[in-house]
């Protein structure tokens, strides 16, 4: 599942796992709270920390309650109606800044961006365009699934396909620029295809005020084609 990036829909389809949705979503909700509690941090490399941000998303997409349970667990010393810990004005606002760690920011954001090529390669263009803040693109053009179709029938004359494999995922793809007025973030994410010539992108723009306001990455998609 976490190899091929797939969302819990479609490794359910692809393994005709209806009977037993509960038994693997209680099985993927161990397997993350294995990685988030017990394996230390020290321990973790990239792809870990990845996984473990793959099951987090995917689990509260499809049961919240779950992971929402869990998180009141963690703390021993949790106490229903206990007396709040006064703290600095503007003090829980910044904690609740999902841009103040940009490396869990980014991959947040890198996970979005796979979520929706993972659209692409099954052809679900509509779940793809779901993964984005914002269905047009900069120049306020409506990015459809016929759109994005013809994106990727111009992608498919020159590569044999889009790779997901953690190769295709690994960090050195990815590419951040943040503008100067703070305020965005350029993100160019190389399509990586078998032979590697890697000459196609994925570009985003990515709200920063937004991702604050949403608790989530605001991701707008600007354009999938040739590097230029």
């Amino acid at each position: 599942m976490f190899e091929e990036f797939r969302s819990f829909a479609d490794y359910i389809k692809l393994y005709e796992l209806h009977r037993a949705e509960g038994v693997l979503l209680r099985h993927l909700n161990s397997v993350f709270k294995v990685l988030a509690q017990t394996v230390p941090d020290s321990a973790k490399n990239e792809q870990v920390r990845e996984m473990e941000l793959y099951l987090g998303t995917m689990i509260r997409q499809v049961d919240s309650s779950l992971l929402d349970e869990w998180e009141k667990m963690r703390d021993p010393n949790y106490l229903p109606g206990e007396t709040k810990e006064v703290r600095p004005p503007g003090a829980e606002e910044a904690a609740h800044d999902i841009t103040r760690d940009t490396k869990a920011f980014t991959a947040g954001i890198r996970n979005r961006i796979f979520t929706f090529l993972r659209g692409l390669v099954i052809e679900d263009y509509e779940q793809a365009i779901g993964n984005l803040s914002s269905p047009h693109d900069a120049e306020g053009q409506l990015w459809t699934a016929a759109r994005l179709q013809v994106a990727l029938d111009a992608y498919y004359a020159d590569h044999e396909r889009l790779c997901l494999e953690p190769n295709a995922r690994n960090a050195r793809h990815t590419y951040v620029v943040p503008a100067e007025d703070k305020k965005s973030w350029r993100v160019q994410q190389m399509l990586v295809d078998p032979e590697e010539h890697n000459d196609w992108v994925a570009e985003f723009d990515v709200d920063l005020a937004a991702s604050r306001q949403e608790n989530a990455p605001a991701m707008r998609l600007r354009r999938i084609g040739p590097l230029t």
